[in-house]
């Protein structure tokens, strides 16, 4: 279950962070 919700912050905390390298797109965005 731990497991679980590290997972899902970690997946969540990465499509919704703006990466200021990328040009502020999100990960999700820069594929």
């Amino acid at each position: 279950m731990q497991q679980m919700i590290f997972e899902y912050i970690e997946n969540y905390d990465n499509r919704m962070r703006k990466h200021s390298t990328l040009g502020y797109l999100s990960p999700v965005n820069f594929k």
